[in-house]
């Protein structure tokens, strides 16, 4: 019984961990970012990237929407240069299910030779992607901060669902943009 009251916490993490999405940081800490009023997209290095340009539309107009929150403009002649970068692979995820089986040795008294049939295995398969979103000093043409998501891919064809977990990426992303120098 008490396998039966620990299945709820381990769904829950399961489910939970499917749907987060991992983020870092990396930073020039000589920058003071506070300089930086206006962006642009850094169109030789976004064309490159490695997805449909749908996707990539889609990236790009929450990267906007995220930093025009952020009081930021947009500019024909840039602070920051926008830059982004996505990879993605196959993930292959083995659940042993023992509560589809049946735990012999719990059943009264049969020892280790209990009766009954091994565990379920469930193995499925995922699509994680990486989103990098590199800003890059206009000036200077040095990269100044970078942010990294990395969860699951929507992969079923839900175009609103694509759309949400894009936004999710980029927003959880940019959350972390400026830096907390406060040290």
């Amino acid at each position: 019984m008490k396998y039966i009251k620990i299945l709820p916490l381990v769904l829950l993490f399961i489910a939970t961990s499917c749907a987060s999405i991992r983020v870092s940081t990396d930073y020039d800490k000589k920058v003071d970012f506070n300089e930086y009023k206006t962006f642009a997209f850094y169109k030789k290095g976004i064309n490159k990237v490695a997805v449909s340009d749908l996707d990539k539309r889609r990236i790009l107009r929450s990267i906007e929407d995220n930093l025009l929150k952020k009081g930021f403009t947009k500019s024909d002649n840039p602070d920051l240069l926008v830059n982004i970068f996505t990879k993605s692979r196959e993930k292959i995820n083995v659940y042993n299910d023992y509560y589809n089986g049946w735990y012999p040795w719990y059943y009264g008294g049969f020892g280790p030779y209990g009766f009954g049939w091994g565990a379920y295995n469930n193995v499925t398969k995922s699509t994680e992607g990486t989103l990098f979103i590199d800003l890059i000093d206009a000036k200077k043409k040095e990269l100044v901060w970078q942010g990294m998501g990395v969860g699951a891919l929507i992969t079923n064809g839900d175009i609103t669902e694509k759309e949400n977990r894009i936004n999710e990426f980029v927003t959880e992303i940019m959350e972390a943009y400026p830096p907390n120098l406060a040290q």
